[in-house]
């Protein structure tokens, strides 16, 4: 048996999540396990078959990746792909480790003589990507903080602070008038 590696992969609970799996030959056999229990199968060309509490929400394709939808806490695990070219069998273990959904964002704003600076915080256990909009602006801004000189600030537009992990994205906004000092 070709041993495989174990890769730990991350998921967000509520997102559909798909197995990063590439195999280039064609396969005979697929097997997916969770903590050794058999999720799904596929043998030569039939329909595939889903067993326990996961397959009402997984769906295998033909070459080897499982996509699990709406995924729970629960889908934490260690998961085994178990495939079989014409020749032999590989192995492939993925440790998925399912992060809470996003939280809203929150933004401050501190003043100084020359700039307001915005900032926007999100508890989350992974780092996340931030980026800013104002509405006056169509420019986007890639950080978690957003410092803009007074003489450019229009007091009647709003920031939107925006947070991304994987494919899913929280914001929050803010009026940039309750900013003044």
């Amino acid at each position: 048996i070709a041993q495989g590696y174990q890769k730990e992969i991350i998921g967000i609970m509520g997102e559909n999540f798909t197995f990063p799996v590439q195999i280039d030959q064609k396969l005979v056999e697929i097997v997916w396990k969770k903590n050794k229990h058999k999720v799904a199968e596929w043998v030569d060309q039939n329909t595939p078959i889903y067993y326990g509490h996961l397959g009402s929400r997984s769906v295998l394709m033909k070459n080897g990746s499982l996509t699990i939808v709406n995924l729970e806490k629960d889908d934490n695990g260690t998961y085994e792909l178990v495939y079989w070219d014409s020749v032999e069998e590989h192995s492939l273990n993925f440790e998925l480790v399912v992060l809470d959904s996003l939280p809203k964002p929150e933004i401050n704003c501190n003043t100084s003589d020359d700039k307001l600076v915005l900032n926007c915080t999100a508890n989350f256990q992974a780092s996340l990507n931030y980026t800013w909009k104002l509405s006056n602006n169509p420019h986007r801004y890639q950080n978690q903080e957003l410092s803009v000189p007074w003489k450019n600030v229009d007091i009647t537009s709003s920031a939107t602070c925006i947070i991304k992990y994987s494919q899913t994205e929280r914001s929050s906004e803010i009026s940039l008038i309750q900013c003044l000092p």
